[in-house]
């Protein structure tokens, strides 16, 4: 693989056991490159390891008066320092070729399992740790693929060395061969200590970053307060506690590199104390003495490279085991719904939801949770249109028949297209209907809302039926194909930074306008505000800082509606869209939903009283069926637990209510 050739059609299934099985897996994938660095490495240090060879040879020329032998060996010094340039450029080209090819494939792996995991990734793992693994944590992996290539060549330099030693020179090879191992190994009971105080040194700095994120996102509300000075502190402390860290660190690799230079100095005083004695004594020569001792000059340059690659494995380790933590997750999980706005199921089927909610097509549905986060989590859920089935939700015309009541009645009927359906609670949701779905459990909004993104992560799903779109199974659909169709919007969606033009310009059916979205989600004001901040007053054009800090909550929330309402399609899910917006605007934007969304088939997961009374159909769940459904203001009445939910309704109040229905209904009979 060249760097030219990236990205990797399939950067494969990586083994994500543990850190050091990741490490070998990547190593393994990029045999070749491996190969042809050491194979340009071998090149270079032998080069390099032969240069003290042709030096006795020479030194031994001029002593006997040769001169053909001394012009041989100064031929043989050039090509051994042409062989040393080629080596070293060849060496760096195909090193540095296994790095970025070796953390490009680690990028695509972990792009690859973020897109399947959408939200449910950084539930299970931190968002800082998630940016982390794909910045710091790939170049730390990169530079252990690339210097483990180096290492090997300069490891087998060094025992081709001290065996051509052994044979040139027994009496000095003797000292080499036994010096040189301690060389290598000497810094060996450092590197646990070295890693320890560098891995806790990364947890500060990952604390620091952390807090200094925290800080920025929550600036606004922090100047209200008056709390600058109090985070301010904090970060001071933690980045003096990364600073000491930093320098614990870097006092231990500092003592690693002290111990690697000062071994080779005593090596060489007891070579040369050694041979000098040799020579007195007429045992060797004088041109064997200087070949050895250049050869143990040469020998301090591959020896380097032992220290290069237990810094980049001590390094690259926790790297790795990061990324393998988050390689190894799979959709099996508790969380809710999935990650910000994702798409469900094909547009052209149908698909019922699974909690007994009906939605017809051209309508909006809107679900509410149990409290005023319950809509939580469900991020990936999908819309679609299927067969009525629910208590209250009878009677409508072309569907279920009025005794249609018990859960899974529709289980093996065709559900009509368009229409979303899940067995296993009797949801249903007819596409052109505006339906709002009230959770009276906070949990359940985020298990129903997984069921209809149609591939749900939390436990024991796979042995309940599949929803369905139409006829079409949501199990059977690959989940890039479920995510076409069906679109959902976090309660805290993501703005990316860029113009607003760029927000706006996603793959969409083209039908619903720019200028349309905005105005159904009241960004009015918004514009005023970015067009003020534009350089030519065009809005567009407008800059918008990172996840749209530059603007309040609320005026996130409506342009990230305005980019879902942009996409148009076949069925919205929106989860809380108004939780950040008073309440007049919140208000309008109902209306602008309704309005725009009069052929489509729309759920708000929502318990606002304002869109569930504009919703055309409320369904509330109970205990993973339909308990009640009907409009918001007989629901109100004529179901305690709705009303519980969506008016913050006490216990102390729903039992005295309770208590007062009883007693009029007593004194009434």
């Amino acid at each position: 693989m060249q760097i030219r050739d990236l990205p990797y059609t399939d950067p494969g299934v990586p083994d994500a056991r543990s850190g050091p099985r990741f490490l070998l897996w990547l190593g393994r994938n990029q045999l070749g490159g491996q190969l042809k660095s050491l194979a340009w490495g071998l090149l270079h240090f032998t080069a390099i390891a032969g240069l003290p060879y042709m030096v006795g040879v020479a030194v031994e020329a001029v002593l006997d008066r040769s001169g053909g032998r001394l012009a041989l060996a100064g031929v043989l010094l050039a090509l051994l320092g042409v062989a040393v340039a080629v080596g070293d450029t060849m060496l760096h080209r195909t090193a540095v070729t296994n790095w970025i090819t070796a953390a490009a494939r680690v990028q695509q792996l972990l792009a690859r399992k973020t897109a399947l995991l959408g939200s449910a990734l950084t539930r299970r793992v931190a968002a800082g740790e998630v940016v982390a693994v794909s910045t710091g944590d790939v170049e730390k992996i990169g530079w252990f693929v690339e210097a483990l290539s180096r290492f090997a060549a300069a490891a087998l330099t060094v025992l081709l060395v001290c065996a051509g030693l052994l044979v040139y020179q027994p009496a000095l090879g003797v000292v080499v061969a036994i010096g040189v191992p301690v060389l290598a190994l000497a810094v060996l009971p450092l590197l646990p200590r070295a890693t320890r105080r560098a891995d806790f040194q990364r947890e500060k700095a990952g604390r620091a970053t952390e807090l200094a994120s925290d800080t920025v996102a929550g600036l606004r509300v922090l100047r209200g307060i008056g709390g600058e000075e109090l985070f301010l502190d904090r970060y001071r402390r933690a980045s003096q506690e990364v600073r000491s860290a930093a320098v614990r660190s870097a006092r231990m690799w500092a003592a690693i590199t002290a111990i690697q230079v000062l071994m080779p100095g005593l090596l060489l005083i007891a070579v040369v104390w050694h041979g000098v004695n040799l020579a007195r004594e007429g045992r060797i020569t004088v041109g064997e003495l200087v070949t050895v001792y250049s050869a143990i000059m040469m020998l301090s340059y591959p020896l380097r490279h032992f220290e290069e690659i237990a810094m980049a494995y001590s390094f690259s380790r926790p790297s790795a085991k990061r990324a393998a933590r988050v390689l190894s997750l799979e959709r099996t999980s508790t969380e809710g719904a999935e990650g910000t706005e994702a798409g469900a199921a094909g547009k052209s089927a149908g698909s019922k939801d699974s909690a007994g909610v009906e939605g017809v097509e051209g309508s909006v549905d809107a679900e509410g949770a149990g409290d005023a986060q319950g809509a939580g989590g469900v991020e990936g859920a999908e819309d679609t249109q299927g067969a009525e089935g629910v208590e209250g939700a009878r009677g409508v015309e072309g569907r279920a028949p009025a005794d249609a009541t018990e859960r899974g009645e529709w289980a093996d009927a065709p559900v009509p297209a368009g229409d979303l359906y899940d067995p296993a609670t009797g949801l249903l949701a007819p596409a052109g209907r505006l339906t709002a779905v009230v959770c009276g459990d906070p949990d359940e909004a985020g298990r129903l809302a997984e069921r209809l993104g149609g591939h749900p992560a939390f436990e024991g799903a796979a042995d309940l039926p599949s929803v369905r779109l139409g006829d079409v199974p949501l199990d059977d659909v690959p989940l890039s194909t479920a995510r076409t169709a069906v679109l959902v919007q976090d309660k805290d969606p993501v703005l990316l930074s860029g113009t607003l033009r760029e927000l706006l310009d996603v793959p969409a059916s083209g039908a619903v306008t720019h200028e349309q979205a905005l105005d159904a989600a009241q960004c009015a004001d918004v514009l005023d505000a970015l067009a003020q901040a534009s350089v030519n007053d065009d809005p567009m054009a407008a800059h918008l800082t990172e996840r749209g800090r530059s603007l309040s909550g609320g005026q996130r929330q409506r342009l990230a509606l305005a980019r879902s309402l942009v996409t148009d399609p076949e069925a919205l899910v929106l989860d809380e869209p108004t939780s950040a917006v008073d309440s007049h605007t919140e208000a309008r934007v109902a209306e602008g939903i309704r309005r725009l969304r009069h052929q489509r088939t729309t759920v708000v997961l929502t318990s606002s009283p304002l869109l569930l009374d504009r919703a055309e159909r409320v369904v509330f769940l109970a205990d993973g069926e339909v308990a009640a459904v009907g409009e918001h203001r007989e629901l109100v009445h004529s179901e305690p637990r709705y009303r519980a939910v969506v008016t913050r309704e006490t216990e102390a109040e729903r039992a005295a209510t309770e208590a007062l229905t009883a007693f009029d209904i007593e004194e009434t009979a």
